[in-house]
């Protein structure tokens, strides 16, 4: 008889130690992992809609009455993007009164607000460009969904606002 000799090592045996390390070890990454995506959701929206919600309410009903005089003015208001370059856009907006007559003498303010950064917010300088025109330069937006508010200002005192949801594309 010939014995064959092998390098093979018996397996082994998995006690109550060994059940216990594989156990930790694994609750351990899932909570790693948890605390690695809470960190990241709080740190990319901190859940604040309005820092004070006392104040927000005591505004509540001078912004009704804000808007029922807007309406009142009846003014046509439009926006539109125009790509520039390879990665930049231009806002065109315009602004006439109820009988369409071009709006002189108003300073209009452009903020496109990101659904989930406040960090990400870029405000856009418009200047006038004659005829109702107020045109402004974006460069930094990266394409997808925003926010548009459109503010007019006449004699300091806001006139007119909009917030509309807008698709930025490359």
């Amino acid at each position: 008889m010939t014995m064959v000799q092998t390098n093979a090592k018996e397996p082994k045996p998995i006690t109550g130690k060994t059940v216990l390390a594989w156990l930790i070890g694994f609750f351990a990454v899932i909570f790693i992992a948890n605390a690695i995506f809470i960190y990241l959701a709080l740190g990319s929206f901190p859940g604040v809609v309005v820092e004070s919600s006392y104040e927000a309410g005591q505004n509540y009903n001078s912004e009704i009455a804000a808007a029922k005089a807007q309406e009142e003015l009846n003014w046509q208001v439009s926006s539109q993007f125009v790509p520039v370059g390879e990665t930049g856009h231009q806002l065109l907006v315009t602004a006439a009164d109820a009988e369409g007559t071009p709006l002189y003498g108003v300073e209009v303010q452009a903020i496109m607000q990101h659904p989930a950064q406040e960090t990400a917010d870029v405000e856009i300088v418009l200047n006038a460009d004659g005829g109702g025109r107020y045109v402004g330069t974006l460069d930094k937006a990266h394409s997808g969904n925003w926010t548009l508010v459109l503010e007019i200002e006449q004699d300091g005192k806001r006139v007119f606002k909009s917030e509309n949801r807008i698709f930025l594309k490359d």
